[in-house]
Protein backbone atom coordinates (compact mmCIF):
# COMPACT_ATOMS: atom_id res chain seq x y z
CA UNK A 1 0.00 0.00 0.00
CA UNK A 2 1.82 2.91 -1.11
CA UNK A 3 0.95 6.54 1.10
CA UNK A 4 2.37 9.75 1.11
CA UNK A 5 3.08 9.85 4.67
CA UNK A 6 3.25 7.16 7.11
CA UNK A 7 2.71 8.28 10.37
CA UNK A 8 4.03 6.04 13.59
CA UNK A 9 1.89 6.72 16.66
CA UNK A 10 -1.84 7.62 17.13
CA UNK A 11 -1.41 9.98 19.91
CA UNK A 12 -2.04 14.00 19.44
CA UNK A 13 0.90 14.57 17.64
CA UNK A 14 0.39 10.97 14.78
CA UNK A 15 -3.20 12.29 14.87
CA UNK A 16 -3.25 15.95 14.29
CA UNK A 17 -0.57 15.57 11.53
CA UNK A 18 -2.90 13.07 9.98
CA UNK A 19 -5.46 15.76 10.17
CA UNK A 20 -3.42 18.56 9.00
CA UNK A 21 -2.32 16.62 6.38
CA UNK A 22 -5.53 16.25 5.14
CA UNK A 23 -6.04 19.87 5.06
CA UNK A 24 -3.74 20.11 2.75
CA UNK A 25 -4.36 17.41 0.26
CA UNK A 26 -2.04 14.89 1.64
CA UNK A 27 -2.63 11.10 2.29
CA UNK A 28 -1.15 9.58 5.48
CA UNK A 29 -2.23 6.17 7.18
CA UNK A 30 -1.09 6.16 10.93
CA UNK A 31 0.13 3.19 13.20
CA UNK A 32 -0.77 2.33 16.77
CA UNK A 33 0.18 -0.81 18.22
CA UNK A 34 -2.09 -0.18 20.97
CA UNK A 35 -5.91 -0.44 20.78
CA UNK A 36 -8.31 2.58 20.22
CA UNK A 37 -9.99 2.31 24.29
CA UNK A 38 -5.97 2.12 25.55
CA UNK A 39 -5.10 5.62 23.67
CA UNK A 40 -8.19 7.54 24.65
CA UNK A 41 -8.05 6.62 28.20
CA UNK A 42 -4.25 7.46 28.85
CA UNK A 43 -3.69 10.24 31.06
CA UNK A 44 -1.38 12.82 30.30
CA UNK A 45 -0.65 16.45 29.70
CA UNK A 46 -3.75 18.67 30.52
CA UNK A 47 -2.17 22.40 30.22
CA UNK A 48 -3.18 23.63 26.39
CA UNK A 49 -1.30 26.97 25.67
CA UNK A 50 -2.91 29.60 23.49
CA UNK A 51 -0.92 28.54 20.30
CA UNK A 52 -2.14 25.01 20.91
CA UNK A 53 -5.69 26.01 21.27
CA UNK A 54 -5.14 28.22 18.22
CA UNK A 55 -4.12 25.62 16.06
CA UNK A 56 -7.03 23.31 17.12
CA UNK A 57 -9.31 25.90 16.25
CA UNK A 58 -7.95 26.91 12.79
CA UNK A 59 -8.02 22.79 11.92
CA UNK A 60 -12.01 22.32 13.10
CA UNK A 61 -11.46 20.42 15.95
CA UNK A 62 -12.28 22.49 19.30
CA UNK A 63 -15.89 22.37 19.42
CA UNK A 64 -15.79 20.34 22.45
CA UNK A 65 -12.60 22.11 23.70
CA UNK A 66 -14.16 25.15 23.35
CA UNK A 67 -17.41 24.04 25.30
CA UNK A 68 -15.61 21.71 28.62
CA UNK A 69 -12.28 23.78 28.39
CA UNK A 70 -11.04 25.77 31.66
CA UNK A 71 -9.45 28.81 30.35
CA UNK A 72 -7.15 30.26 33.32
CA UNK A 73 -5.59 33.59 32.87
CA UNK A 74 -2.95 33.17 35.52
CA UNK A 75 -1.70 30.75 37.88
CA UNK A 76 -0.58 30.96 42.24
CA UNK A 77 2.82 30.66 43.16
CA UNK A 78 2.28 29.56 46.70
CA UNK A 79 5.61 29.35 49.27
CA UNK A 80 6.20 30.10 52.57
CA UNK A 81 2.73 29.94 53.59
CA UNK A 82 1.36 32.75 50.96
CA UNK A 83 -0.16 32.94 48.00
CA UNK A 84 0.79 35.19 45.12
CA UNK A 85 -1.53 35.41 42.01
CA UNK A 86 0.49 35.78 38.28
CA UNK A 87 -1.91 37.30 36.01
CA UNK A 88 -0.23 35.62 32.94
CA UNK A 89 -3.72 37.39 30.63
CA UNK A 90 -3.05 41.01 32.18
CA UNK A 91 1.03 40.75 31.20
CA UNK A 92 0.77 38.48 27.54
CA UNK A 93 -2.72 39.24 26.20
CA UNK A 94 -2.58 35.44 26.30
CA UNK A 95 -4.11 32.47 28.61
CA UNK A 96 -3.93 28.51 28.97
CA UNK A 97 -6.33 26.33 28.96
CA UNK A 98 -7.17 23.26 31.24
CA UNK A 99 -8.26 20.18 28.73
CA UNK A 100 -6.81 16.78 29.33
CA UNK A 101 -4.69 15.41 26.21
CA UNK A 102 -6.60 12.42 26.34
CA UNK A 103 -9.92 14.32 25.23
CA UNK A 104 -7.86 16.09 22.27
CA UNK A 105 -6.76 12.81 21.19
CA UNK A 106 -10.79 11.14 21.27
CA UNK A 107 -11.34 14.80 19.33
CA UNK A 108 -8.72 14.13 16.53
CA UNK A 109 -9.39 10.40 16.34
CA UNK A 110 -13.31 11.08 16.03
CA UNK A 111 -12.60 13.51 13.14
CA UNK A 112 -9.93 11.56 10.97
CA UNK A 113 -12.16 8.30 10.86
CA UNK A 114 -15.17 11.04 9.94
CA UNK A 115 -13.51 12.12 7.52
CA UNK A 116 -12.16 8.74 6.18
CA UNK A 117 -8.96 8.58 7.68
CA UNK A 118 -6.71 5.62 7.78
CA UNK A 119 -5.60 4.72 11.11
CA UNK A 120 -4.58 1.34 12.50
CA UNK A 121 -4.69 0.16 15.87
CA UNK A 122 -3.16 -2.78 17.46
CA UNK A 123 -0.56 -3.40 15.03
CA UNK A 124 2.39 -5.11 15.54
CA UNK A 125 5.84 -5.70 14.51
CA UNK A 126 6.77 -2.31 12.90
CA UNK A 127 9.78 -2.14 11.51
CA UNK A 128 10.97 0.73 9.33
CA UNK A 129 12.99 -0.23 5.83
CA UNK A 130 15.68 2.14 4.47
CA UNK A 131 14.64 5.28 5.47
CA UNK A 132 17.38 7.11 2.92
CA UNK A 133 16.05 6.24 -0.09
CA UNK A 134 13.47 8.24 -1.75
CA UNK A 135 10.02 5.34 -1.08
CA UNK A 136 10.95 4.06 2.73
CA UNK A 137 8.94 1.02 3.70
CA UNK A 138 7.19 0.29 7.19
CA UNK A 139 6.28 -3.21 7.30
CA UNK A 140 4.02 -4.74 10.77
CA UNK A 141 1.51 -6.96 11.28
CA UNK A 142 -2.15 -6.03 11.54
CA UNK A 143 -5.11 -8.40 12.17
CA UNK A 144 -2.79 -11.43 11.88
CA UNK A 145 -1.51 -10.60 8.22
CA UNK A 146 2.07 -9.28 7.49
CA UNK A 147 1.46 -5.48 5.59
CA UNK A 148 3.66 -2.79 4.28
CA UNK A 149 3.72 0.86 3.51
CA UNK A 150 5.60 2.04 0.90
CA UNK A 151 5.59 6.17 1.63
CA UNK A 152 8.10 9.30 0.65
CA UNK A 153 8.04 10.25 4.17
CA UNK A 154 7.88 8.73 7.57
CA UNK A 155 6.77 10.63 10.77
CA UNK A 156 7.81 8.94 13.96
CA UNK A 157 5.27 10.56 16.45
CA UNK A 158 5.62 7.28 18.88
CA UNK A 159 7.49 8.34 21.88
CA UNK A 160 10.72 7.81 23.60
CA UNK A 161 10.35 3.94 23.44
CA UNK A 162 9.04 3.82 19.65
CA UNK A 163 10.51 2.35 16.31
CA UNK A 164 11.66 5.59 14.94
CA UNK A 165 13.71 6.84 17.77
CA UNK A 166 15.37 3.51 17.80
CA UNK A 167 16.01 3.86 14.15
CA UNK A 168 18.37 7.72 15.02
CA UNK A 169 20.09 6.19 17.64
CA UNK A 170 23.71 6.47 17.42
CA UNK A 171 23.16 8.59 14.52
CA UNK A 172 23.44 11.87 16.34
CA UNK A 173 23.71 13.64 19.83
CA UNK A 174 21.58 13.26 22.85
CA UNK A 175 21.14 15.64 25.34
CA UNK A 176 20.29 14.30 28.40
CA UNK A 177 19.18 14.94 32.58
CA UNK A 178 17.42 12.87 35.03
CA UNK A 179 16.45 14.55 37.88
CA UNK A 180 16.96 12.99 41.62
CA UNK A 181 13.20 13.11 42.21
CA UNK A 182 9.78 12.16 40.66
CA UNK A 183 6.24 13.28 40.60
CA UNK A 184 3.36 11.01 42.70
CA UNK A 185 0.17 11.95 40.78
CA UNK A 186 -3.44 11.06 41.93
CA UNK A 187 -7.00 11.94 40.08
CA UNK A 188 -9.41 12.38 42.75
CA UNK A 189 -13.32 12.95 42.58
CA UNK A 190 -13.25 15.78 44.24
CA UNK A 191 -14.36 19.50 42.59
CA UNK A 192 -10.94 22.13 42.97
CA UNK A 193 -10.66 23.73 45.90
CA UNK A 194 -9.02 26.60 43.50
CA UNK A 195 -9.91 28.46 39.94
CA UNK A 196 -6.37 27.96 38.35
CA UNK A 197 -3.21 26.06 39.14
CA UNK A 198 -1.43 26.02 42.70
CA UNK A 199 2.55 25.66 42.35
CA UNK A 200 3.76 25.18 45.93
CA UNK A 201 7.24 25.66 47.23
CA UNK A 202 7.86 23.15 50.75
CA UNK A 203 10.75 22.33 52.51
CA UNK A 204 9.12 19.17 52.53
CA UNK A 205 9.17 19.14 48.51
CA UNK A 206 7.51 20.50 45.61
CA UNK A 207 3.47 19.87 45.42
CA UNK A 208 0.90 21.05 42.25
CA UNK A 209 -2.64 21.60 42.38
CA UNK A 210 -4.21 20.98 38.76
CA UNK A 211 -7.63 19.79 37.54
CA UNK A 212 -9.46 18.45 34.86
CA UNK A 213 -12.99 19.22 35.07
CA UNK A 214 -15.34 21.14 37.47
CA UNK A 215 -15.44 17.87 39.02
CA UNK A 216 -12.05 15.98 38.75
CA UNK A 217 -8.55 16.94 40.84
CA UNK A 218 -5.50 16.94 39.72
CA UNK A 219 -2.42 16.96 42.35
CA UNK A 220 1.49 16.17 42.64
CA UNK A 221 3.96 15.73 44.94
CA UNK A 222 7.27 15.53 44.77
CA UNK A 223 8.92 12.11 46.19
CA UNK A 224 12.03 10.20 46.18
CA UNK A 225 12.86 9.27 42.71
CA UNK A 226 13.00 5.26 44.17
CA UNK A 227 9.56 6.05 45.81
CA UNK A 228 6.99 2.87 45.60
CA UNK A 229 3.54 3.80 44.94
CA UNK A 230 2.40 1.35 47.39
CA UNK A 231 3.80 3.08 50.21
CA UNK A 232 1.18 5.97 49.69
CA UNK A 233 -2.16 5.03 50.74
CA UNK A 234 -4.71 7.25 49.75
CA UNK A 235 -4.91 9.18 53.79
CA UNK A 236 -0.94 9.92 53.57
CA UNK A 237 -1.64 11.36 50.20
CA UNK A 238 -4.10 13.98 51.59
CA UNK A 239 -1.99 14.56 54.88
CA UNK A 240 1.24 15.46 53.04
CA UNK A 241 -0.81 17.65 50.79
CA UNK A 242 -2.77 19.52 53.18
CA UNK A 243 0.50 19.90 54.72
CA UNK A 244 2.20 22.02 51.73
CA UNK A 245 -0.56 23.50 50.62
CA UNK A 246 -1.06 25.05 53.72
CA UNK A 247 -1.46 28.71 53.87
CA UNK A 248 -0.21 30.61 57.54
CA UNK A 249 -2.66 30.90 60.09
CA UNK A 250 -5.52 29.28 58.21
CA UNK A 251 -6.89 25.58 58.00
CA UNK A 252 -6.93 25.72 53.89
CA UNK A 253 -6.55 22.04 52.29
CA UNK A 254 -7.67 20.76 48.81
CA UNK A 255 -10.79 19.18 48.95
CA UNK A 256 -10.49 15.60 49.15
CA UNK A 257 -12.53 12.98 47.36
CA UNK A 258 -12.30 8.97 46.11
CA UNK A 259 -9.12 9.01 44.34
CA UNK A 260 -9.62 6.38 41.35
CA UNK A 261 -5.78 6.77 39.58
CA UNK A 262 -2.52 7.50 40.95
CA UNK A 263 1.01 6.85 39.54
CA UNK A 264 4.25 7.75 39.77
CA UNK A 265 6.58 9.47 37.33
CA UNK A 266 10.35 10.26 36.93
CA UNK A 267 11.45 13.32 36.13
CA UNK A 268 13.86 13.95 32.89
CA UNK A 269 14.83 15.95 30.15
CA UNK A 270 15.94 14.65 27.04
CA UNK A 271 16.99 16.11 23.33
CA UNK A 272 18.10 14.25 20.86
CA UNK A 273 19.44 16.20 17.16
CA UNK A 274 19.12 15.87 14.38
CA UNK A 275 15.24 15.44 14.42
CA UNK A 276 15.50 13.54 10.88
CA UNK A 277 17.44 11.22 8.62
CA UNK A 278 16.52 10.97 5.24
CA UNK A 279 12.79 10.43 5.00
CA UNK A 280 12.32 10.07 9.02
CA UNK A 281 11.20 12.97 10.82
CA UNK A 282 10.52 12.88 14.24
CA UNK A 283 8.19 14.86 16.34
CA UNK A 284 7.49 15.04 20.26
CA UNK A 285 8.45 12.72 22.76
CA UNK A 286 10.51 10.89 20.07
CA UNK A 287 13.00 13.68 20.03
CA UNK A 288 13.13 15.71 23.17
CA UNK A 289 10.74 15.44 26.81
CA UNK A 290 10.56 18.19 29.39
CA UNK A 291 9.98 17.45 32.96
CA UNK A 292 6.23 18.24 33.09
CA UNK A 293 6.90 21.51 35.45
CA UNK A 294 6.48 23.82 32.75
CA UNK A 295 3.70 21.91 30.86
CA UNK A 296 5.36 21.87 27.73
CA UNK A 297 5.66 18.03 26.24
CA UNK A 298 2.38 18.27 24.46
CA UNK A 299 2.69 21.55 23.67
CA UNK A 300 6.41 20.62 22.03
CA UNK A 301 4.84 18.01 20.12
CA UNK A 302 2.12 20.35 18.48
CA UNK A 303 4.55 22.75 17.40
CA UNK A 304 6.67 20.36 15.92
CA UNK A 305 3.43 19.18 13.88
CA UNK A 306 2.99 22.94 12.64
CA UNK A 307 5.59 22.58 11.48
CA UNK A 308 6.67 19.56 9.86
CA UNK A 309 2.58 20.22 7.86
CA UNK A 310 4.05 23.07 6.52
CA UNK A 311 7.31 21.60 5.37
CA UNK A 312 5.91 18.77 3.83
CA UNK A 313 2.99 20.75 2.21
CA UNK A 314 5.70 22.56 0.57
CA UNK A 315 7.74 19.78 -0.65
CA UNK A 316 4.50 17.69 -1.56
CA UNK A 317 2.61 20.03 -2.98
CA UNK A 318 4.58 22.56 -4.69
CA UNK A 319 8.44 20.42 -4.95
CA UNK A 320 9.97 22.50 -2.51
CA UNK A 321 12.41 20.72 -0.05
CA UNK A 322 13.93 23.97 2.02
CA UNK A 323 11.38 23.72 4.48
CA UNK A 324 11.98 19.74 5.14
CA UNK A 325 16.12 20.64 4.88
CA UNK A 326 15.19 23.31 7.92
CA UNK A 327 12.81 21.32 9.83
CA UNK A 328 15.21 19.88 12.95
CA UNK A 329 16.60 23.90 13.26
CA UNK A 330 13.34 25.34 13.32
CA UNK A 331 11.75 22.70 16.18
CA UNK A 332 14.84 23.10 17.93
CA UNK A 333 14.28 27.01 18.37
CA UNK A 334 11.32 25.89 20.07
CA UNK A 335 12.60 22.78 21.91
CA UNK A 336 15.66 24.30 23.84
CA UNK A 337 13.91 27.66 25.04
CA UNK A 338 11.37 25.01 26.57
CA UNK A 339 14.05 22.71 28.15
CA UNK A 340 15.02 25.76 29.53
CA UNK A 341 12.28 27.37 31.52
CA UNK A 342 11.28 23.74 32.20
CA UNK A 343 14.47 23.34 33.91
CA UNK A 344 14.55 26.96 35.47
CA UNK A 345 10.50 25.90 36.92
CA UNK A 346 11.45 22.44 37.82
CA UNK A 347 15.22 24.30 39.90
CA UNK A 348 13.30 27.05 41.38
CA UNK A 349 10.26 24.94 42.61
CA UNK A 350 12.20 21.55 44.37
CA UNK A 351 13.86 20.51 46.83
CA UNK A 352 17.18 18.57 45.88
CA UNK A 353 18.98 16.19 47.84
CA UNK A 354 21.46 17.72 50.02
CA UNK A 355 20.04 20.98 49.61
CA UNK A 356 20.74 23.17 52.57
CA UNK A 357 18.70 26.06 54.16
CA UNK A 358 20.67 28.59 52.15
CA UNK A 359 19.42 26.66 49.16
CA UNK A 360 16.30 27.23 49.85
CA UNK A 361 16.27 30.65 50.45
CA UNK A 362 17.41 31.44 47.63
CA UNK A 363 14.81 29.44 45.90
CA UNK A 364 12.46 31.91 48.14
CA UNK A 365 14.47 34.75 47.11
CA UNK A 366 14.00 33.77 42.94
CA UNK A 367 10.34 33.13 43.58
CA UNK A 368 10.26 36.66 45.49
CA UNK A 369 11.87 37.92 42.23
CA UNK A 370 8.73 36.65 39.85
CA UNK A 371 6.35 37.74 41.88
CA UNK A 372 7.68 41.01 42.68
CA UNK A 373 8.92 42.26 39.39
CA UNK A 374 6.83 42.75 36.36
CA UNK A 375 9.84 41.60 34.24
CA UNK A 376 10.14 38.43 36.10
CA UNK A 377 6.46 37.82 35.82
CA UNK A 378 5.99 38.56 32.38
CA UNK A 379 9.31 36.14 31.44
CA UNK A 380 7.55 33.54 33.30
CA UNK A 381 3.84 34.07 31.74
CA UNK A 382 5.15 34.66 28.24
CA UNK A 383 6.64 30.90 28.89
CA UNK A 384 3.90 29.60 30.31
CA UNK A 385 1.39 30.82 28.24
CA UNK A 386 3.60 30.26 25.13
Amino acid sequence: MHTQVGIIGAGPAGLLLSHLLHLNGISSVVLERHSREYVQQRVRAGVLEQGTVDILREAGVAARLDREGLRHEGIELRFDGEGHRVPMSDLTGRAITVYGQQKVVEDLTDRRLADGGEIRFEVSDVTLGDIDTSRPTVDYIHEGRHEQLVCDVVAGCDGFHGVSRQAVEGQGQTYERTYPFAWLGILAEAAPAVDELIYCLHERGFALYSMRSPQVSRLYLQVDEDEKIEEWPDDRIWHELATRFRLADTDWRPNEGAIFEKGITPMRSFVFEPMQRGRLLLAGDAAHIVPPTGAKGLNLAVNDVRLMTRALDAWLNQGDDTLVERYTQAALERVWRAQHFSWWMTSMLHRFPGDDPYQHRLQIAQLRNVVDSTAYATALSENYVG
